[in-house]
């Protein structure tokens, strides 16, 4: 009988191994935190995690990965990690000590002082504990004292609120320090405890207006970041109040509640929560339900009778913020999704109002441009074709039902949705004008009797023309009957826009002087009627603002370019209607027509012969549209006040200031910033304050950099204190810095460059936000640049950035080349790059002996480039040679030695010996010095008088 026999091969486990590789991590780790890369010691410490199976070894981990979140100011991730290691070890004094850093952050002082109170008992003559102990004790004593004088303040504040004897003062002044209250962490907690949402709403009911905004802005500041908070605030009050005291006609009110439900999406969604709040982490709230029954509430107030044109813009700039992706690399679009299937029509219905009908809804200059707005973000946003298949039959569905030829009233709407559309997906727009009837039906309006149709009948042309393709159909088809309404109609109203209907049709061949659509002088005279229009005081707003729709169009002619800029009250009149938000995207057309700020394609000579070859079109450049001719009509704009009329532009918050709109805006600001003479009109009248602003926030790719371009003109030659004050300027560095970049074109990376030597030479906090931003390996990229302008200023900021002390451990730090290049640039035959490097070099000598030996070490030609420098015919550039080798020799008496045995101590003695002069003075001075170093050393003895006899 036989029996299987199951044998088992026992391998020892690898534990070295691992360990070994896990100890290399950490050392990895430490020398990235040491090197202040807290980025990458994270990623090193975590590796080292995985694989790492001592446990001590792993509480030190913890521990070092908690002092890295700490100096990011990541302190829920540095508390969290801290008790990790406190788990494996409770008495790892550093894990305590840096846990209690982190609580004491995130404002749980009484958890920080336990941890500092073991921290103190573990070792009881450590100094640092024992004073945080100190400071924390009192911290802690300081917020009871606080937490029960604040209950009594806010019962107090509302005794006065609600009390209708109270006097007048103090009810405004108890108001206003409710607000300020609120906004306060402690003292948001202590109004939620202690009844106050009641007493506010109690103060809502009171229906006096003053108290009201009180009540809500103090709600605002009780939902801001605080995700529990905002939930609990959302529930008692519920949506359908809030929406129902957003749809006021108290301008104020409405918008102040609109505040108020922004914060408390924010606050759902984790919008603008700072890192370092990080109270709730361990608060897991559902937030979906609630935010989808505030979406369904806003697209229910959009075609409510009841809703005042206020509320109706209020909801709709709500659904513009917060629906839409922000970053379309994110993946999931559902609430854009859920919006198209519950309130697409809705907004349609918006879109197709008319304003002169009966049974209108209540609308704002704005609401339907608004709603345009909207319908186009959410176009935007769907990410596949499927997805705007549905989109489309949706408003095909919507403008079908609406067509009824017994009916003109009711097709009427179907034509103004479809011109809704067109101003804002176009390309969906131009589909919806291929359904069948549409565009027969807008021709057929025209020719009526009625004028409201005229009117809506024009309109929708002129939305309709804007790409060529379109605008030859209606040339050809639409023309004259335009023509025709322009020339019977009495109502100003219909031949304005009609007009516009032509300028529009007119500038149909864009910059291209070969492509005019009418004879010669007709656009000239289309747009004098215009500027006519515009300054007429007697007409409406709404419809002078149809005279700047149409020099939208026909500024792209120069000539017309030309008379506007020469036509003051046209400009003047153009910058009051920036008031009205609905024509801020046309001004900055007509200011980036004027300025010639819109891109224009390279013209290649040898493209060019080809085309002419080929019998094909080649697009010609107007005369008035060449340099001079720009640079005339940009200072023309600057003397008319054009900057303050911008900076109100981009003030305007709503969502009718579109990315593309704020482009247009950076585009014009670049424009104006070319003459360096006009620079300090535009700082002065808060354009730097504006551009930054473009720069940062929400913008198109291209506007940014065009902004940020503009930012480093001005900061290349303005005084930073000045151009940007305060806590501002320090803001301006990351887009200059973005600008270094080799897809940025030579003059961006020039400029940028400019502003950073600038900003560079003012202070070390400066200095210092540079490097934090990452810019020094690309400063010394450009030191490395064939092209001499880009090398010479990349240069220059290095000079500036060596006074910092981590620049300079950067050229003390073994394996790299940076001091051999700066000995190399000294080299060089350009002075200003001679200049610039011999600069860095001397006040790096200066700071440290080791870098004194290090120089002569790198190059075999360190000591002819040092001789050129102080034989060098430029002062400045001696000067500094001079510095270098006076650094050398009081560094080292061998280095001296050597300086003394080459022909550096020959011409030392010609320059030290030559007469006093003024102007040299500081040359010679230098010079003698270091001869009277040499003597010192004894190297060299003074020469008396009798010998030189």
């Amino acid at each position: 009988m036989y029996h299987s026999i199951l044998i088992f091969f026992w391998k020892p486990p690898r534990v070295a191994g691992e360990m070994d590789n896990a100890s290399q991590l950490k050392e990895e780790g430490n020398k990235y935190f040491q090197g202040n890369d807290y980025e990458n010691a994270i990623k090193s410490y975590t590796k080292a995690l995985k694989v790492a199976k001592d446990k001590s070894l792993q509480a030190v981990l913890f521990r070092n990965r908690a002092a890295c979140f700490l100096k990011k100011e990541n302190y829920a991730q540095a508390a969290s990690d801290a008790s990790r290691a406190i788990d494996i070890n409770a008495s790892d004094i550093k894990a305590l000590y840096r846990r209690s850093q982190a609580l004491e952050k995130l404002g749980k002082l009484d958890q920080a002082f336990k941890d500092i109170q073991r921290c103190a008992t573990i070792e009881p003559r450590n100094k640092n504990f024992q004073e945080t102990l100190r400071r924390l004790g009192a911290s802690i004593q300081e917020k009871v004292s606080t937490m029960f004088s604040t209950d009594a303040r806010v019962q107090q504040m509302f005794e006065i609120l609600l009390d209708e004897k109270s006097e007048k003062e103090k009810r405004e002044k108890a108001a206003n320090n409710l607000i300020v209250l609120g906004r306060e962490e402690a003292g948001a907690e202590r109004i939620f405890q202690n009844n106050g949402l009641n007493l506010l709403l109690r103060l809502i009911d009171t229906k006096n207006p003053e108290l009201v905004l009180a009540a809500i802005r103090t709600l605002s500041g009780m939902c801001t970041d605080h995700k529990a908070r905002a939930t609990a605030i959302l529930h008692m009050l519920g949506i359908d109040n809030i929406c129902l005291w957003m749809s006021t006609n108290h301008e104020e009110i409405s918008l102040a509640v609109s505040n108020l439900l922004q914060a408390i999406i924010d606050s759902l969604t984790g919008e603008g929560k700072k890192e370092e709040h990080g109270k709730e982490d361990a608060l897991v709230l559902d937030t979906k339900k609630d935010l989808k029954a505030v979406t369904m509430r806003l697209l229910d107030m959009l075609p409510n009778k009841k809703v005042s044109g206020q509320g109706r813009d209020r909801a709709l700039n709500l659904l513009n913020k917060n629906i839409p992706r922000k970053d379309l690399r994110i993946h999931d679009n559902s609430r854009t999704l859920f919006v198209i299937d519950n309130g697409l029509k809705k907004i349609l219905k918006v879109a197709g109002q008319i304003p002169d009908m009966p049974n209108c809804l209540p609308l704002t200059e704005n609401t339907q441009l608004t709603a345009s707005v909207l319908l186009n973000k959410l176009y935007d946003d769907l990410r596949c074709d499927p997805e705007r298949d549905n989109f489309r039959l949706l408003c095909e569905e919507y403008i079908q039902s609406k067509i009824d030829p017994q009916d003109m009233d009711k097709t009427l709407h179907a034509i103004q949705t479809v011109s809704g559309v067109l101003q804002g997906p176009f390309y969906l727009g131009n589909k919806l004008l291929g359904m069948k009837g549409v565009m027969e039906m807008m021709v057929a309006l025209c020719g009526s009797e009625r004028e409201i149709d005229q009117l809506v009948a024009v309109e929708a042309l002129i939305h309709a023309s804007t790409k060529l393709s379109r605008a030859t159909f209606i040339i050809t088809n639409g023309i004259s009957l335009l023509k025709e309404i322009y020339k019977k109609t009495q109502n100003e109203k219909i031949k304005i826009r009609a007009l516009v209907g032509l300028c529009k049709l007119g500038s149909a061949g864009g910059t291209d002087y070969g492509l005019r659509q009418f004879a010669e002088g007709s656009t000239e005279k289309l747009a004098r009627q215009c500027r006519k229009w515009l300054c007429n005081p007697a007409i409406d707003t709404r419809t002078r603002k149809w005279a700047i729709e149409g020099l939208a169009y026909l500024t792209l002619d120069a000539d017309v370019k030309d008379d506007f800029v020469e036509d003051e009250p046209a400009m003047q009149a153009m910058f009051e209607l920036t008031s009205d938000k609905t024509i801020l995207y046309s001004v900055a057309t007509v200011l980036v027509n004027c300025t010639n700020s819109y891109d224009v394609k390279e013209i290649i000579p040898e493209l060019v012969q080809l085309a002419k070859f080929s019998k094909q079109h080649v697009p010609e450049e107007h005369p008035k549209d060449k340099k001079d001719f720009v640079s005339k009509r940009v200072k023309r704009l600057v003397a008319a006040g054009v900057t303050s009329s911008l900076v109100c532009m981009v003030k305007a918050d709503s969502a009718i200031l579109t990315d593309q709109t704020k482009e247009l805006l950076a585009r014009v600001f670049l424009a104006l910033c070319e003459d360096a003479k006009d620079r300090g009109t535009i700082v002065a009248q808060g354009g730097g304050k504006v551009i930054l602003s473009a720069s940062y926030f929400r913008c198109t790719e291209v506007g940014k950099i065009k902004a940020s371009h503009a930012l480093a003109k001005i900061a290349a030659i303005s005084n930073p204190d000045i151009a940007f004050p305060g806590e501002r300027v320090y803001e301006v560095v990351r887009p200059l810095v973005s600008l270094l970049n080799t897809e940025r074109d030579g003059l961006q990376n020039y400029e940028a460059l400019l502003g950073l030597t600038n900003f560079s030479g003012r202070s070390d906090k400066l200095r210092q936000k540079i490097i934090k931003e990452k810019a020094l390996p690309d400063i010394e990229n450009y030191m490395f640049e064939n092209h001499d302008q880009l090398r010479q200023a990349a240069t220059e900021c290095m000079c500036n950035l060596v006074v910092n002390k981590e620049v300079q451990e950067r050229f003390i730090a073994d394996g790299n080349d940076r001091l051999k290049l700066l000995v190399l640039l000294c080299g060089e035959d350009d002075d200003k790059v001679q200049n610039a490097a011999a600069g860095a070099l001397a006040m790096l000598t200066a700071a440290h002996k080791k870098l004194c030996h290090k120089l002569t070490e790198v190059t075999t030609q360190w000591l002819e480039i040092l001789q050129r420098l102080c034989l060098h015919d430029k002062l400045n550039v001696q000067h500094r040679g001079l510095v270098i080798v006076y650094n050398l020799i009081h560094a080292d008496q061998e280095l001296a030695k050597k300086l003394v045995e080459s022909e550096m101590l020959e011409i030392l003695t010609i320059v030290g010996k030559q007469a006093d002069d003024p102007q040299r003075q500081h040359v010679l001075k230098v010079a003698r010095e270091c001869l009277v170093k040499f003597m010192d050393y004894g190297m060299i003895k003074p020469i008396s008088k009798k010998n030189e006899d």
